[in-house]
């Protein structure tokens, strides 16, 4: 290693104070100037931070975005999800490796551009989409593949590239983005007008025990799919014992279909602030961070003026509006790309430096969380509703929604419907009346929740979005009868299997093994006894993993089998004979004919 390269990453160490917790800082700082996390540049933070060197190579190689070889100097990170090949992104890959001459994961012979396929960037709405190193491309065609490698390959920065700037703050000089946002649907409760500090005034009028009262006569449950009590949740977190308590806000919304929180960041982070800090003040908190995903690292400089806004209004800081003894601040932690961080303790992990491993429970966050101290974890849509709350009234909220789901919820809708994008309606909204508004004219499926969700049929439509019918995190997209639903569940497998942590086997085999089984079936092989084997396996897979990827990764497969039987059914047959349908004898034969040189 020459001595440029050794006192860049000494430099960079010392920028985030040699402290080992700030990894996740150090490794994304080292990977933008160097273009890689490897060799000697391993040694040298391990020794800087006073961490073991496994431990400093187990976390680079964990996160996506960081690479354990030299990348370009401009990554073009190209989404592959489902709603991305619906609209043809293969059509734009091939354009992108052939202007570059390189295949993906490979990088220019200049050394300058690597080309990488990506899940899922939230921007499912406006796909085919891609990352420009920190830049987001939308609506992307073969002719702007190839525009944007010539203007690469012409000198001209990547965050210079020609677009046009979306709507809102995605328009400001600190996002300067062509994301639309795509508010089909407005609400009261997020995107309703908003006086920031109004809710927090109300808030610091009383003690932290009514605050959380509030927030359990409001019947608020968390907006990230499982629907915990929030009320309970801080209350739990109130009570815990412990020298300093933290309230960390989910930002990482990395479930495929998902993008709702992406709006909100852009267009309601006064809400989602004010939410965190009321939640700061009924815990006994003094600090939150907002984790946000990596590619998300657009938003950033949008937030941090957002944050010291709130500071110089004395909404953050000491003495929060004028509270004597309660200080409050929000520092913002990066992801680096990993799915398994949107489950809240893998998220602390990742908070603390470590690789986004999920940790066993008991003890959960509330009793023992960020640091070892006691923790909430709420999601950026739930922290906002919070807000409201606090603004408009408990019984204000729960006028909205059902007896057991109050309040409104956002929607994420994409796929076949001519109006993507965010919708924010009553709790007890049909899914059909999500497809009317949507305009998705010919609904065969519709997969609620994404794909750790559930595949609804078209007689089940008039279902409820609600916690007690279809519960979902936001994410609904929408596939028509030309759709190959077996080959989505399909890749939806291969997303668990490529996202998973691997540390426990059920997971980290199981799906294969589900995976393999389905992929026998879709070739014609398969016999009537696979679909009990992908039943069993599949509801074991549930039961013994160690956290939530595990424990809903077989639903692409549970869930079609229950909604959509016909479709493997028609694929199977019985064995004829005494010889597996799978089993092809002249194949089994084939390497002996040739010893033997005998036809």
């Amino acid at each position: 290693m020459n001595k440029a390269t050794k006192a860049a990453v000494t430099e960079i160490c010392s920028q985030y104070g040699n402290d080992r917790g700030n990894m996740m800082d150090i490794l994304r700082a080292v990977q933008e100037r160097l273009g890689g996390i490897y060799g000697e540049t391993i040694d040298i933070i391990a020794e800087s931070v006073s961490a073991p060197r496994v431990e400093v190579e187990s976390t680079a190689s964990f996160y996506s975005f960081l690479s354990g070889k030299p990348t370009g100097e401009v990554v073009i990170r190209l989404c592959n999800d489902v709603i991305d090949k619906m609209y043809r992104v293969d059509r734009v890959a091939a354009a992108f490796s052939e202007e570059l001459g390189i295949g993906f994961g490979e990088t220019t012979a200049d050394g300058k551009i690597t080309l990488e396929w990506t899940p899922c960037i939230g921007m499912c709405d406006q796909a085919p989409a891609a990352l420009v190193n920190d830049e987001v491309m939308t609506r992307l065609s073969t002719d702007h593949a190839r525009d944007i490698v010539a203007s690469l390959k012409s000198g001209r920065e990547y965050y210079k590239l020609p677009h046009e700037l979306g709507d809102g703050n995605n328009a400001h000089k600190l996002v300067h983005s062509m994301v639309v946002n795509h508010i089909r649907r407005p609400g009261a409760v997020i995107f309703a007008d908003f006086q920031p500090g109004a809710g927090l005034a109300n808030a610091l009028g009383m003690t932290p025990v009514e605050v959380i009262r509030c927030m359990k006569i409001a019947r608020l449950r968390g907006r990230g799919g499982a629907g915990f009590p929030t009320g309970l949740k801080w209350e739990f977190t109130h009570t815990a014992d412990g020298e300093r308590k933290f309230v960390i806000c989910n930002a990482d919304e990395g479930e495929p279909g998902t993008f709702k929180d992406r709006v909100i960041l852009t267009e309601r982070a006064d809400l989602l602030f004010e939410g965190m800090t009321i939640a700061g003040y009924a815990v006994g908190s003094d600090a939150g961070v907002l984790y946000l995903r990596g590619e998300y690292t657009y938003l950033r400089r949008h937030l941090e003026r957002i944050l010291g806004e709130r500071r110089e209004a004395g909404l953050l800081g000491e003495n929060v509006r004028g509270k004597k003894g309660f200080d409050f601040d929000i520092r913002i932690q990066m992801g680096a790309g990993a799915y398994i961080c949107g489950e809240e303790t893998a998220l602390i992990s990742s908070c603390e430096g470590l690789r986004g491993d999920p940790k066993n429970r008991p003890p959960f966050p509330a009793q023992k969380g960020f640091l070892g101290e006691p923790t909430v974890v709420n999601n950026v849509e739930t922290l906002c509703c919070a807000a409201r709350i606090m603004e408009k009234g408990a019984a204000w909220f729960s006028q909205f929604g059902t007896k057991g789901s109050a309040g409104t919820k956002l929607l994420s809708v994409c796929g076949d419907c001519d109006r993507p994008g965010v919708y924010e309606v009553n709790f007890g909204t049909k899914l059909s009346e999500v497809l009317e508004m949507a305009e998705a004219a010919d609904p065969a499926a519709v997969q609620v929740s994404g794909p750790s969700g559930e595949m609804v049929a078209p007689g089940d439509f008039d279902r409820a979005i609600s916690f007690d019918d279809l519960a979902t995190g936001g994410s609904i997209m929408v596939f028509n009868s030309k759709r190959d639903l077996l080959g989505i569940v399909a890749e939806f497998m291969d997303f668990f299997i490529d996202e998973s942590c691997g540390y426990c086997t059920p997971c980290r085999v199981g799906n294969v093994l589900l995976k393999e089984r389905l992929d026998k079936i879709r070739s014609g092989q398969g016999c009537p006894e696979d679909l009990d084997y992908l039943q069993a396996l599949g509801e074991t897979v549930k039961t013994a993993s160690r956290c939530g990827l595990g424990q809903t990764s077989p639903n692409p497969i549970l869930t079609t089998l229950a909604n959509f039987r016909q479709l493997y059914e028609a694929l199977v047959k019985p064995a004829t004979g005494e010889l597996l349908a799978t089993f092809d004898l002249e194949s089994a034969l084939s390497e002996a004919k040739a010893i033997a040189q005998h036809d």
